[in-house]
């Protein structure tokens, strides 16, 4: 029986996989997609469409979410489809492309105005993805989530990226790659927002820069949120972050209230970001539940705070013995 189950999700993998579509999206092109002489110039339309096993290759140049004014709309990325870019319209493979000579840019400067009032929320969301799921190549910018929704509202946090797996029985486990997040704001989590509140956010995150990002509370670049018993352990690696600003956490807040927040951070580069309280690098909430970041082969470099230039961690005090609690009151 348990040879049989094997061979057919083994058959239906092998399906999804042959009936796989490429897509292709040029600035300005007007075709359905389906090669680069009939590139889509519309990526939010071919991200509605593309399903799992699916790629979209997008060239250089700069994509908006919508030519409308929803500051709503996002790229929406789903689970399983990999998007790539930094290609210049002519390869035929994305192992021939340069992403840092050819950009591509998702931008949430939407609006008319020349402050970011009017801009996008946020640039990009991913919900609910599977391992599969890829955001590879791409500088996105300009995100605004100023919005006053309640907490992890996607209006008020992840200027640039917003993943969210929270919900009892949801995950959301993308890999964001060779990515630059730039000049994004949020209330909580500028660049980034993690969310696994009550389920599993587990991203990924490889040779990406986070740089120029602000928020007016928590998290300047990335905000991982494990409360109300929820996981969000993402790992960074070989990730710069530089002159990203915060309340707390100039570069990362992790917060793992009734919940839990281990990042892994490898080979990461923290350089000049600020925290106007606590944690000028890393601030870690590790009251009723855990904020415990492994951290490896790490520079930091030039952090601000007024506490913990370059780590903080705010823990619960342990609980007095009865022994300690007496001569507190004989003191």
């Amino acid at each position: 029986m348990g040879h049989r189950f094997l061979a057919s999700m083994v058959f239906v993998f092998a399906m999804l996989q042959l009936n796989a579509t490429t897509y292709f999206v040029k600035q300005g092109g007007s075709g359905a997609g389906s090669s680069w002489s009939d590139a889509s110039g519309d990526l939010t339309a071919v991200l509605f469409i593309a399903q799992t096993g699916d790629q979209v290759l997008v060239a250089k140049g700069t994509y908006y979410p919508t030519t409308q004014k929803d500051r709503r709309i996002s790229f929406a990325i789903p689970s399983g489809v990999k998007v790539y870019g930094g290609l210049n319209g002519t390869e035929t493979s994305v192992g021939q492309r340069d992403a840092k000579s050819q950009k591509s840019i998702l931008s949430g400067n939407i609006g008319s105005k020349t402050d970011h009032s009017d801009n996008s929320y946020t640039v990009v969301h991913i919900k609910n993805a599977d391992q599969s799921t890829l955001l590879d190549g791409f500088i996105v910018a300009d995100g605004n989530a100023d919005g006053v929704g309640p907490s992890a509202d996607k209006e008020r946090c992840g200027g640039g990226i917003y993943i969210d797996g929270s919900g009892v029985g949801n995950e959301s486990n993308p890999t964001i790659q060779n990515c630059v997040f730039q000049n994004n704001f949020g209330r909580d989590g500028g660049a980034a927002y993690v969310n696994g509140r009550g389920g599993v956010c587990n991203p990924t995150f490889i040779n990406c820069e986070f740089q120029n990002n602000k928020v007016d509370l928590d998290g300047g670049a990335i905000f991982n949120d494990g409360r109300h018993r929820g996981t969000a352990n993402p790992v960074l690696q070989n990730c710069t972050f530089a002159n990203n600003h915060a309340n707390y956490g100039g570069a990362l807040c992790n917060y793992g209230g009734k919940g839990q927040c281990n990042p892994t951070i490898k080979g990461c580069i923290f350089r000049n970001n600020e925290a106007l309280l606590r944690g000028g690098a890393i601030f870690n909430m590790d009251v009723e539940g855990e904020a415990k970041p492994v951290i490896n082969d790490c520079q930091f470099v030039d952090n601000q705070a007024v506490a913990g230039e370059g780590i903080y961690t705010f823990s619960k005090p342990e609980p007095r013995t009865k022994t300690e609690q007496v001569k507190l009151k004989m003191n």
